[in-house]
């Protein structure tokens, strides 16, 4: 049995749908505020695999709430990965771009030195940092701009406002690689399967949906698919402050991937799919 911590998230969702027969827990089961409960759970449930879709991803708020986001994306995954280890099971954690800075044009490689913006980024790095010395068999799936018919996100937030209104300004300063969460889950479960068969290949991943885009191309093409005249007006980063900084450069160097036969999904594909899930698609 394949352990899910995340119910209602968007690659938590896709989970569930790929992988009917995993135990997807939320926090009734599993609160991450309280990392205990989840190394219990996994040592009480002893699953064959563990994969952690749940997260604190208010990046604003989480400027307000360090404590509280490190506790959730910090100690809860370093538990996980610690029960993981003494059972002996593949554990697939996943994280986030926004543990680098950000700065240039290049995409940042798995072993480039990480420099969070923010408290959101510090907090998903404190918890690579304990997954990784956990000491088991670990892989750590950095994604980004992650998109799907469910939850709060760019795609559904576009939808909504381009049907009501002839202008959106956007920023296009911001360049990085949206990606459906039906992707990064299938990612996930390959990764776990690629984990028992060869535990060797335990690190840290890149996924990322190509080409990389800014956030203003992105939001043409919602606009674009989903037949909505609303234009996209191109602003730079500064004249959008937000209480969290947000990396500029979000490329993510995701060749390591073809160890386990993986590549990056094609994000207009995933675009089209979405849409039509949500009956937006023109």
């Amino acid at each position: 049995m394949i352990l899910v911590f995340g119910q209602t998230g968007q690659v938590a969702t896709e989970l569930a749908r790929l992988a009917p027969d995993a135990l997807c827990v939320g926090r009734d089961r599993a609160d991450l505020a309280d990392p205990d409960t989840c190394h219990d759970l996994i040592l009480d449930l002893a699953p064959s695999g563990i994969i952690n879709a749940a997260a604190y991803t208010v990046v604003d708020r989480a400027e307000e709430e360090e404590a509280l986001a490190t506790r959730i994306n910090g100690a809860a995954p370093t538990a996980m990965a610690l029960a993981a280890a003494r059972l002996a099971v593949p554990f697939v954690h996943i994280s986030t771009d926004y543990v680098f800075d950000g700065a240039g044009d290049q995409p940042f490689p798995p072993d480039h030195p990480t420099a969070p913006l923010g408290a959101y980024g510090r907090s998903k790095l404190v918890g690579e940092q304990g997954v990784t010395a956990a000491g088991g068999t670990t892989a750590i799936l950095r994604t980004s701009w992650v998109f799907s018919a469910h939850g709060g996100n760019f795609v559904k937030t576009m939808l909504r406002l381009g049907a009501t209104r002839d202008t959106l300004t956007v920023v296009a300063d911001q360049i990085g690689g949206p990606t459906p969460a039906r992707d990064i889950a299938r990612a996930c479960l390959t990764m776990l399967d690629g984990l028992r068969a060869s535990p060797e290949r335990a690190g840290i991943y890149h996924f990322a949906g190509s080409p990389d885009i800014s956030w203003a191309g992105f939001a043409r093409e919602i606009m674009a698919q989903a037949g909505l005249p609303c234009a996209v007006k191109d602003i730079p980063t500064i004249d959008y402050p937000t209480p969290a900084r947000r990396p500029l450069n979000s490329r993510m160097d995701c060749t390591t991937l073809d160890r386990f036969g993986l590549t990056r999904p094609n994000w207009r594909e995933g675009l089209a799919d979405v849409l039509t899930e949500l009956g937006a698609r023109s």
